[in-house]
């Protein structure tokens, strides 16, 4: 049973939530845009069987190539397949993939970055190796480790993932650097603190707002990286539905029938554009120089 208190409570706290809502929205509208867009596209996602959709594999040949209908709202492709339903399903695919690529490629970056910042002599070695992954561009060295293994949604992840770690070590050892010679670093070592306690606890809270921008644009990037290794042929399994496998079987129809390209094409345009969004609104918010600015 809810008592007089405990309503009166919550009223006052939903009053006291408002203004900070309102004032979030002035001064950050994109990001603000950017989590509505992305909530959006994560609710279709999770949601997706409970959307209205069909399976996503049922071959229908007698409706084949038809234009979006009440009864096909995106129209059907080729082998007479609901379009609608294969983009909604298609959207669980890229999203997983881009969170997967972001959570890793920081993971591991980070550690790699701490590490070679803070040691000079490990540092001269792990550079040169991230100069030379970087030196490949990103769709060449996953389209070749893609080649080197079979085409599945792990082993897309794993190819996205490697070409990202070098951009976030670079940024990590960039603020190690810089907080390396700090006087209250210096001041932990005569203390003789150890190395893993120092780079705890003084230097990683300071890459923590670096590293949630940069692993925005990474997720974007990787979700775009997956529809171009699906659309050349070298990512997900044809018989995975995702926005690249979509649009790549599409691609010789689209004169006669363009909603096969046009549907998905615009999900991959507004999940990126949502990324984007967020991580400019982060980068906003956690740069100090840019804050006072606002």
């Amino acid at each position: 049973m809810i008592t007089t208190a405990e309503r009166a409570r919550v009223f006052i706290q939903a009053q006291r939530l408002q203004p900070r809502l309102g004032r979030l929205v002035r001064r950050h509208p994109t990001m603000v845009s950017g989590v509505f867009l992305l909530c959006l596209m994560g609710l279709m996602a999770v949601g997706a069987p409970y959307w209205g959709t069909l399976d996503p594999l049922e071959l229908n040949p007698i409706e084949r190539l038809h234009a979006p209908s009440m009864l096909h709202w995106f129209g059907t492709d080729m082998l007479g397949r609901d379009l609608y339903s294969r983009t909604v399903y298609g959207s669980r695919i890229s999203l997983f993939v881009g969170g997967c690529v972001a959570i890793l490629s920081v993971t591991i970056g980070l550690a790699i970055g701490l590490v070679s910042g803070y040691h000079r002599h490990v540092d001269a070695i792990v550079m040169r190796v991230m100069d030379g992954l970087m030196a490949i561009p990103a769709i060449l060295l996953a389209i070749a480790l893609i080649a080197l293994v079979s085409a599945s949604v792990q082993n897309v992840i794993i190819a996205l993932t490697i070409p990202e770690i070098p951009r976030v070590v670079r940024v990590v050892r960039s603020v190690v650097l810089s907080l390396r010679e700090q006087t209250y670093i210096e001041a932990s070592r005569a203390t003789g603190a150890r190395v893993l306690r120092i780079l705890v606890r003084h230097i990683l809270p300071n890459t923590v707002g670096p590293l949630i921008v940069q692993g925005t644009y990474i997720c974007a990037s990787a979700v775009i990286l997956e529809a171009y290794l699906s659309f050349l042929g070298a990512g997900t399994p044809p018989e995975i539905a995702s926005w690249g496998n979509i649009m790549a079987e599409g691609r010789a129809y689209v004169r006669i029938a363009f909603w096969i390209v046009l549907f998905p094409g615009l999900c991959l345009a507004t999940t990126v554009l949502a990324i984007n969004l967020i991580g400019d609104g982060l980068r906003d918010t956690l740069d100090p120089k840019l804050a006072r600015r606002m």
